[in-house]
């Protein structure tokens, strides 16, 4: 709990400082549609030699990015939607199977209507999160023969979740303050979410006592259900700045907690991208995720990628 409240502390932190610097500014928010999309494909690669005497595996590794912003602005009306892809996968030399490394889909939308001439608005919200590809536990499985000795092991692996299971759907009513499109923290206190999951990862035989028993609810899922509802309680803020030139930084904060079943746990979804641009191509990006949802796993789980790729604007238009 004292890492959600140090978390929460810098994201409060983080706001304070961009009111800060955009005291000054105008609204700089234009009338009309924006739509910027970009493509990253980041790779590493390592190779040793078979005399190599310093410890090591050749592996090759890739990630490819998506993002794509839409914005659209008339009078009152203000509406932001940011589509977000993300997959990684690696190969070693000496392992059967190719990993993944990181793996994210992700749709946010948001709509405001503005109260008066402020930064506030009255907003709605809508979110949708899941993964592209299946998920693995990886391990070593023993063949053994007739007397029981071991013969062979052999690397094998487990499925345990799969392309949109689980997938997370948010959405309720709320208020928003946005000073840009770099800057915004929405509040929105009667959210419901349903947390989807396949039907294979929850399927039990329910007259064996013992399978009932050992089953746990899979990310929070009973079992032979294929959904959760939740309601709660969200709170998301965004924040992206040129630290310096051709350095950009962008944060995204989602907390979120249930009303209905465990109200002091707060889920959390931290993003922390930072991109150096070298050229109009080349870009060099470091990403730091870090999740706390009691429903997957108890405890924080980081995701930390660093690369250095190619960058393309695929779409960029303004009306």
């Amino acid at each position: 709990m004292s890492r959600l409240l140090l978390i929460f502390f810098l994201g409060f932190s983080t706001l304070l400082y961009s009111q800060e610097k955009t005291k000054k500014k105008k609204d700089s928010i234009p009338d009309g549609w924006r739509s910027v999309g970009l493509t990253e494909l980041l790779f590493s690669q390592s190779a040793f030699s078979s005399d190599w005497q310093g410890g090591g595996t050749s592996n090759v590794a890739g990630n490819f990015n998506l993002n794509w912003d839409i914005n659209y602005k008339r009078r009152k009306l203000n509406w932001d939607t940011k589509l977000t892809a993300i997959l990684g996968l690696a190969a070693t030399k000496d392992q059967k199977y190719t990993r993944k490394t990181t793996d994210k889909l992700e749709l946010n939308s948001l709509v405001g209507s503005r109260i008066r001439k402020t930064n506030w608005y009255y907003s709605g919200l809508l979110n949708f999160r899941t993964q592209i590809a299946p998920g693995y536990t990886f391990f070593d499985r023993e063949i053994l023969d007739d007397t029981g000795e071991i013969v062979e092991v052999v690397q094998d692996r487990i499925e345990i979740s799969d392309s949109f299971s689980p997938a997370y759907l948010q959405s309720g009513p709320g208020i928003l303050w946005k000073k840009s499109n770099d800057l915004s923290i929405n509040l929105a206190p009667a959210t419901a979410r349903f947390i989807f999951v396949k039907s294979k990862f929850t399927c039990i035989d329910k007259t064996n006592p013992e399978a009932v028993e050992a089953y746990e609810p899979y990310f929070g899922v009973e079992a032979n259900e294929s959904f959760r509802f939740e309601l709660g309680a969200s709170l998301s803020l965004y924040y992206k700045e040129e630290l310096l030139k051709n350095m950009e930084f962008e944060n995204t904060l989602n907390l979120y907690a249930d009303y209905l079943e465990e109200t002091k746990n707060i889920d959390l979804d931290y993003t922390l991208n930072l991109a150096m641009q070298v050229n109009r191509y080349v870009t060099t990006n470091l990403a730091l995720q870090l999740i706390y949802d009691d429903n997957g796993v108890s405890g924080l789980q980081v995701r930390e990628v660093l690369g250095i790729g190619l960058k393309y604007a695929f779409i960029e238009w303004k009306s």
